[in-house]
């Protein structure tokens, strides 16, 4: 009767989300692990096995020793205590390394497959979610894989089997006083059902809390130079203390929700306890019991006290590392955006090729609001084609396009006459070299910066570019030279230093097309001159998109396309559209009359 109670106490407590994330951890990591899980399941027996046996053999110790008073139990009691602690001992150093070996293992195997899912997202899919809450599900969904399993197997090789030993030992001693010590699982177990949504709840709220201070945190740090340029730090320093002071209100409340099972479990010991010892004292003084049976039951049911009490708040205890499982497996649940479908055929170039054609496109980073509207232009190969236009025109956008960052909604963009949609992702990134305004350097050395536009590639290739980048010789002069590091965002650089390195490592890729965004648009007029004089290097021989502002820049391209509101309202050489007195006139006017202003302040 009370093992049915037991049993369907738990079973309701469980809700079918939970037994959904519990069975699915099993299928995945308790299958792929199954052999070191069932090592660890041996170690617990044996500990449970020898913890039963401690308190079995506290009666003879009690009957022989001090009752019978016989001096040869005194050596062969202690050489048998003995030999059970060390056995456990060696059963818990066991289990504790096996599960600890098994649990880093799961945890690596998920972030891997958590890190394989993202890669294989759009750039959509980053733009609209937080980079704290990536990391939280990338460290924290994977402990919480770990935990659940570890907690699960925990609780039923070491708990419940201590649990079972010991109920054993009370039972062959005097079932009447093992029926008093069950009396309090069922009880326990229906006593802290209550609080489980309660802590599920609290568990939730503060998970995405956290979340929001990693996420302000990450961009008080990135946005440190801002933040003092305005002086913003009172302002930074209160949002922040005003989420901080919200997480900590939250976390006491999980303590006191989560600590609200100890005292019914304490009472409920001290009650169980309590009786043992009344029937247990009367049995022996007017029942003819022995002492050791007494002991041997007292000493089993204050052993089976502490993991008793763990199995009964196993559901609390697994609330937190639930959800970040969840979250979990939100991530590798994630339909790829970014795979090719089997048997896609890969972006092939003629000889001397890489002709650009956009052919009535459309497109929107949201559905509702249309960036591109029928944009059709050619960037022949091998020629240098320039865009130009206001900002939000969509510039940027067609960069973006290019590289299959994002899918077009109609029209063609192709390359050599293939349409980009219908050849392979890597392969189109293969062929093409990016280098914008906003560069991205990894924390790491020059080298290795420079390296990434093609790994494998050799020291003499790596300088080489550096040197067609005009790079080699600010290079040289740091006391590392090529190994220096260059911090974070490569913060440790100046601007044109990064720019000639992002330079440095498009002539090593060595791609037909070339991708240039405002290039120079952030650079002082010494720094420019030589990132120009990289860029000319550059684009020889190459098919040239450039994006620029100042239409000094450009002049000079083979033709110039005017974007506005995401169509070409215009396209030429510069001669050309100066001759016409149409919207690039006006541009360039506008200019020339701002610099001439400028000179003659």
């Amino acid at each position: 009767m009370v093992p049915s109670k037991l049993a369907n106490a738990f079973r309701n407590m469980i809700s079918p989300e939970t037994r959904d994330t519990v069975g699915r951890l099993f299928m995945t990591d308790g299958r792929r692990h199954w052999k070191g899980y069932a090592l660890s399941f041996v170690f617990m027996g044996i500990m449970a096995g020898t913890t039963s046996g401690l308190a079995y053999i506290m009666g003879d110790v009690i009957n022989k020793i001090f009752v019978q008073q016989n001096s040869a139990a005194v050596w062969i009691m202690s050489g048998i205590v003995l030999a059970l602690s060390v056995i456990k001992g060696f059963a818990t150093y066991g289990q504790a390394v096996t599960l600890a070996r098994v649990g880093n293992r799961i945890v690596a195997d998920n972030q891997k497959r958590v890190l394989e899912r993202l890669m294989l997202q759009d750039l959509s899919y980053f733009a609209r979610t937080q980079t704290a809450e990536l990391m939280m599900r990338f460290n924290a969904g994977a402990e919480g894989a770990r935990n659940v399993l570890n907690l699960i197997i925990t609780s039923l090789g070491r708990d419940l089997l201590s649990v079972i030993g010991l109920t054993a030992v009370m039972i062959i001693q005097d079932p009447f006083m093992a029926v008093i010590g069950l009396i309090v699982m069922p009880i326990a177990v229906g006593g802290v059902r209550s609080l489980i949504r309660k802590v599920q709840k609290i568990f939730t709220r503060e998970f995405h809390s956290a979340i929001q201070i990693m996420g302000q945190s990450l961009e008080a740090f990135q946005g440190i130079r801002t933040i003092k340029s305005f002086n913003l730090e009172p302002s930074v320093r209160f949002r922040l203390d005003d989420r901080i002071d919200a997480l900590e209100k939250a976390s006491n409340r999980m303590v006191r929700a989560q600590s609200q099972s100890g005292p019914l479990m304490e009472a409920l010991g001290g009650v169980a306890v309590g009786l043992v010892i009344m029937y247990a004292g009367y049995s022996v003084l007017h029942g003819g019991r022995t002492p050791g049976e007494f002991f041997s039951v007292i000493t089993a049911l204050l052993l089976s006290y502490e993991p008793a009490k763990r199995l009964a708040r196993l559901n609390i205890d697994l609330t937190g590392h639930l959800l970040a499982a969840r979250m979990l497996f939100q991530i590798l649940d994630l339909k790829p955006t970014e795979q090719d479908p089997p048997g896609t055929p890969v972006l092939e170039l003629a000889p001397k090729g890489g002709r650009i054609e956009f052919n009535d496109v459309y497109f929107g980073y949201r559905p509702e609001e249309p960036v591109l509207k029928g944009l059709s232009f050619v960037a022949e190969a091998g020629k240098t084609t320039a865009l130009v236009g206001l900002s939000g025109g969509g510039k940027s956008t067609v960069m973006n396009l290019i590289e299959r960052f994002y899918d077009i909604s109609s029209g063609t963009i192709a390359v050599d006459g293939q349409k980009l949609d219908q050849v392979t992702r890597q392969s189109v990134r293969e062929a093409v070299a990016f280098v914008s305004q906003d560069v991205f350097l990894f924390a790491g050395t020059v080298y290795e910066n420079i390296l990434a536009g093609r790994l494998g590639a050799t020291y003499e290739e790596v300088v080489e570019a550096a040197r067609a980048a005009h790079a080699h010789d600010f290079i040289s002069g740091f006391v590392n030279g090529y190994d220096t590091a260059v911090g974070e965002h490569g913060a440790q650089l100046s601007g044109g230093q990064r720019q000639r390195i992002a330079i440095a490592r498009a002539f090593l890729k060595n791609a037909p097309i070339l991708l240039l965004d405002e290039a120079t648009a952030a650079l002082d007029s010494e720094s420019e001159a030589e990132v120009q004089k990289a860029l000319r290097t550059l684009q020889m021989h190459r098919t040239t998109l450039v994006i620029a502002h100042r239409l000094q820049t450009v002049v000079n391209a083979d033709r110039i396309c005017v974007i506005e509101d995401g169509r070409v309202v215009e396209s030429g050489r510069h001669d050309e559209l100066i001759a016409r007195r149409g919207r690039y006139f006006g541009f360039h006017q506008l200019q020339f009359t701002g610099q001439q202003e400028l000179l003659s302040a």
